[in-house]
């Protein structure tokens, strides 16, 4: 099933998995075998959504399940397993309605005797009622079984909950989905002072040495990429403010050496640190240029909206004379920076009716992106 729905899980991930249920680590736990089969068969955090939707297909039918192993599991098991999800006022409920022995016996009996799918009532399991046992009822000491959500935040049990649906790939970023993004960027090198052990050199070289041991150390190994950020501020970007301080904070955690400066639409001549001071403390993009080397990798962030003379003419900026277009600009930028990408917040269907984002698309060599995870990774790969 995850293979039909397009997750990549190989051979010997699956080997893995059987591995540790072998070994059981999973035991009788549906929620264990959830984390541990995540674990094994999952490496990319942005597949976890579709996982869940799998796993909660596979797992549907859990009734039969827990029919066929309550016989085998003994009741004190299952009883520590559910006061695992429960706060005390939800424990001290169930006690005054008869306790655990009750709950259970119950569970198990009805378990036997039911042959059939049940809708309401208040005795079987199954869904609309008011049975300790099922789905979409209400009871105060209730065992949830076949649900996809909760209605009264009273079961017991939650076997199918969807987790991570904030990363799937079609969705703007938040931060912590960000940081996950942008991790696709990393060249790790060692430079520095040697001050982390190297295990295999030591082995190898005490091994040389008859067994005397001989520590080798090295510098940390760290991510050595260099990064530009260029951020559009102020119009229309007022409405992806919340996006773009998302991303600069995850920018910041993840680069070490990140340097940024803003520019409103599009760039000039001119460059700044803080948007309070843009009139008075400008750097010259000539300057940026010259001081940061070719191998930092680039990336402009910013809606592309604005009037097409912006980008194509002279003096077309809304907010001084320039001498030279946008366009002169970015040629010069990308000539500098052949590692360079555009990040977009507005989303892709509606780039074709905007002028500007094509103009600004094809000198970028359509090297633009929209601001989700699966854009986010896609422009990483390319400056990779």
């Amino acid at each position: 099933m995850l293979r039909e729905a397009g997750l990549r899980v190989s051979l010997p991930e699956f080997l893995t998995l059987l591995d540790a249920l072998d070994a059981g680590l999973a035991g009788y736990s549906v929620d264990d075998f959830y984390y541990l089969a995540r674990s094994a068969l999952i490496k990319d955090e942005t597949r976890f959504d579709l996982f869940d939707q799998v796993f909660g297909a596979h797992f549907r039918g859990v009734e039969t399940l827990l029919g066929e192993q309550l016989g085998n599991i003994p009741d004190e098991w299952l009883r520590r397993q559910l006061e695992l999800t429960l706060s005390a006022e939800e424990k001290a409920r169930i006690e005054a309605l008869g306790g655990w022995e009750k709950l259970m016996q119950t569970l198990r009996q009805r378990l036997e005797e039911q042959k059939e799918r049940h809708q309401g009532g208040n005795k079987w399991i199954g869904t609309g009622g008011t049975s300790p046992f099922g789905a979409y009822g209400y009871n105060p000491e209730g065992v949830r079984i076949g649900q996809s959500e909760s209605r009264h935040r009273r079961a017991v049990k939650v076997w199918d909950k969807r987790e991570f649906r904030n990363l799937d790939d079609s969705l703007e970023l938040g931060t912590r989905n960000m940081k996950v993004a942008l991790r696709r960027l990393r060249q790790f090198a060692r430079q520095g002072a040697a001050d982390e052990l190297d295990l295999d050199g030591t082995i190898r070289s005490t091994a040389r040495n008859g067994g005397m041991l001989d520590i080798k150390m090295v510098p940390e190994r760290h991510n050595a990429v260099k990064v530009l950020l260029f951020l559009d501020a102020g119009g229309s970007m007022d409405d992806h403010v919340r996006v773009c301080e998302e991303l600069f904070s995850a920018a910041r955690s993840e680069f070490k050496r990140l340097e940024y400066f803003y520019f409103h639409n599009c760039i000039y001549e001119g460059l700044w640190k803080d948007n309070r001071r843009r009139y008075n403390q400008r750097m010259p993009t000539w300057d940026v240029m010259h001081r940061y080397s070719a191998d930092y990798k680039v990336v402009f962030v910013g809606d592309a909206t604005m009037s097409p003379y912006e980008i194509s003419y002279p003096g077309g900026s809304v907010e001084h004379l320039n001498e030279e277009s946008g366009a002169v600009w970015m040629r010069r930028l990308l000539d500098t920076y052949p590692k360079s990408v555009w990040l977009n917040p507005e989303p892709r269907e509606r780039w074709d009716y905007t002028p500007s984002i094509e103009l600004l698309r094809e000198l970028m060599g359509d090297r633009m992106f929209p601001l989700t995870i699966d854009g986010l990774g896609e422009a990483m790969r390319s400056l990779l």
